[in-house]
């Protein structure tokens, strides 16, 4: 048996050696595959090992997949934007530009722990292997080093403040890898100084569903059809010089309607009444009325101006809103 047992070992050892089988000799369509089911450090580690594995590893169908992902949510076209004009006006991307260390290796060293780069990344120190400017994949990894400053909107700003109790403002985000949670920083308006946030998480992000400037009306396209029950956001602004914040409400009954669905004609009045439940009755904030037809910007300096509405029609975006209701009735 000792001798047999030598002998298998030995003929395994030949294959071993003989055999030269490497990743590149898959088929192109196995090995990408493979590759689509990397995450991104895994993705860096493959394109450490040669010059083919880097070019596939960086390709901009790989990494799509990986920003849809992560990112999608809160990434809209404003974001992608103010990412095209970052590189247009650099010809090297700021985000690697580390130091010493340069190229992929340099810049991944803040991204993730030494124990995943140490090894694999010892080959990947020229910035020609560093990803371009352009590609999904520094965009990825500017979005990750929270250096990249990007546009979206917060709901509930400055920590649960009790005046922005269920609104969503634009604000500028910076990612904080390591507690997973973001940095908010809003512009400044009137007298009012920038303000910055930290640890804003992830449930009260979004990407801004109308690319439309915060100091842009809206022209809404959806008076017309509301009725009684359905839900809306709606621009506010505290005066002129504000930007807008878009606030949560329902649509309500008129003041001669009892609510009685097969007598109900609210929907055929010019009139459209907005309700704000989160707040107490005979509050000023929880009730206002529109026009279908003429509606532009209306308010005054005491109860602040009231701007463009849009319907909520899925399921999805009335859940969040509900998920952040207070837990006591606003005065």
């Amino acid at each position: 048996m000792p001798c047999k047992k030598k002998s298998f070992n030995s003929k395994v050892e030949s294959i071993d050696r003989t055999s030269g089988i490497s990743v590149l000799d898959l088929p192109d369509l196995v090995l990408e595959c493979i590759l689509e089911k990397l995450p991104p450090e895994e993705l860096c580690r493959m394109a450490s090992v040669c010059a083919s594995l880097r070019d596939k590893c960086m390709s901009d169908y790989l990494w799509e997949k990986h920003i849809k992902d992560k990112w999608a949510r809160i990434i809209g076209p404003a974001a992608y934007r103010e990412w095209q004009w970052h590189i247009a006006s650099r010809k090297d991307s700021i985000f690697f530009n580390q130091g010493k260390q340069k190229g992929l290796l340099g810049y991944l060293t803040n991204l993730w722990p030494v124990v995943l780069i140490r090894s694999s990344f010892s080959s990947i120190s020229k910035k020609k292997n560093s990803p371009p400017a352009d590609s999904l994949m520094s965009w990825y990894f500017a979005l990750e080093s929270g250096k990249f400053w990007f546009p979206a909107q917060v709901y509930n700003r400055e920590n649960g403040h009790v005046g922005f109790m269920l609104s969503c403002y634009d604000a500028e985000l910076s990612y904080d890898l390591r507690t997973d949670t973001f940095h908010a920083r809003y512009p400044p308006h009137g007298r009012r100084a920038i303000t910055t946030e930290t640890g804003v998480t992830w449930d009260r992000l979004r990407a801004p569903p109308i690319d439309t400037s915060p100091h842009d009306l809206h022209i809404s396209d959806c008076l017309t059809e509301l009725q009684p029950g359905d839900h809306i956001e709606i621009q506010w602004r505290r005066n002129k010089e504000f930007p807008y914040g878009w606030w949560y409400g329902v649509v309500g009954h008129l003041e001669t309607c009892d609510g009685n669905a097969n007598f109900c004609r609210c929907h055929d009045s010019d009139t459209l009444v907005l309700e704000f439940n989160q707040y107490t009755r005979g509050s000023r904030w929880r009730r206002t009325t529109v026009s279908r037809k003429n509606h532009r910007e209306e308010g005054n300096e005491a109860d602040g101006f009231y701007g463009g509405i849009r319907k909520l029609r899925t399921n999805e975006e009335i859940s969040v809103w509900k998920k952040l209701w207070p837990s006591e009735v606003l005065e």
